[in-house]
């Protein structure tokens, strides 16, 4: 993977996306096992209308570890200082998510050169479900 190059990097510049298929039920039985949260308003929809909520919604990790994708197709792992979203929207079964980075800022301080991305997880009527930064070194 190439270094990000402080000087071909401008505010306002999109990363290309990142289109994450229908999510099913299979997605958040796969992550449970990966991540050993079994909570069943993931699994179980009778536990989750039971919950309160019209079915199982996907965790909120999961939707994190596909911002992280995005993060990661830009910059080499050992180059990010820095990455975290917040969670502002419940993902249900069923919707797609395009995964979006836009160049929010970009500094040089004691010769050391940072980029910031502004991540964010989308479904198809535009509503953000987890957003937040991507910080990283370049040269």
């Amino acid at each position: 993977m190439a270094k990000i190059e402080f000087d071909k990097v401008e505010v306002g510049q999109t990363l290309p996306s990142l289109d994450i298929p229908v999510i099913e039920h299979a997605n958040l039985v796969r992550y449970a096992g990966a991540s050993g949260d079994f909570n069943p308003i993931h699994n179980d929809p009778d536990f989750a209308r039971k919950a309160g909520l019209e079915g199982t919604i996907s965790h909120g990790m999961y939707v994190m570890a596909q911002v992280g994708r995005l993060c990661t197709s830009y910059a080499d792992q050992k180059d990010i200082a820095y990455f975290g979203v917040t969670f502002k929207a419940m993902t249900k079964l069923g919707e797609k998510l395009t995964i979006v980075g836009t160049i929010k800022k970009k500094f040089e301080k004691d010769g050391k050169k940072t980029v910031t991305v502004l991540v964010e997880a989308k479904n198809e009527a535009g509503e953000v479900k987890a957003g937040g930064d991507l910080v990283v070194n370049a040269v």
